[in-house]
């Protein structure tokens, strides 16, 4: 983050935590610093992926390596860790929830929604309704932070 602030960028996005983990959350201070930093204002997104569940986040639980929720797919094979999920189940919905309340509780501006292509996946294998299922998944999203943060 000391490396983001002077910088001339009016618009940056990050991740929410340093490392992943809960612990290493950024706090509302350090996002506020960094929205306004000594290199100019700037709108601070955090980035989430919603079509994919990783492995180092602070929901993911240990024993799902031995007995995998409903919702979670198959792992990515370009990306180690990460794995498709099953977006219109409402488990993975709910957790997708609280992470926004997270960032909500941080100060971020807004969030920059990562994997929603991960429709064209399920798609494939046979889901009609894949892509409307992702569409209402968003906009859900966007719903339910705007409750809190009109400007979201």
């Amino acid at each position: 983050m000391t490396a983001i602030g002077p910088t001339a960028y009016d618009l940056v996005i990050i991740d929410y935590s340093a490392d992943g983990s809960e612990s290493g959350a950024f706090s509302r201070r350090e996002i506020s610093g960094l929205k306004n930093s000594v290199g100019g204002s700037k709108i601070v997104l955090a980035y989430m992926s919603i079509g994919e569940a990783e492995d180092y986040r602070f929901y993911w639980r240990a024993d799902w390596d031995d007995s995998s929720p409903s919702w979670l797919s198959e792992e990515n094979l370009n990306w180690a860790g990460n794995y498709k999920v099953r977006y219109w189940v409402p488990e993975w919905r709910s957790i997708i929830f609280r992470y926004v309340d997270s960032l909500l509780e941080a100060g971020f501006d807004g969030a920059y929604l990562d994997i929603i292509d991960a429709y064209e996946f399920f798609d494939d294998q046979g889901r009609d309704t894949a892509a409307q299922d992702m569409a209402d998944f968003v906009a859900a999203i966007a719903d339910h932070a705007r409750a809190s943060d009109p400007g979201f």
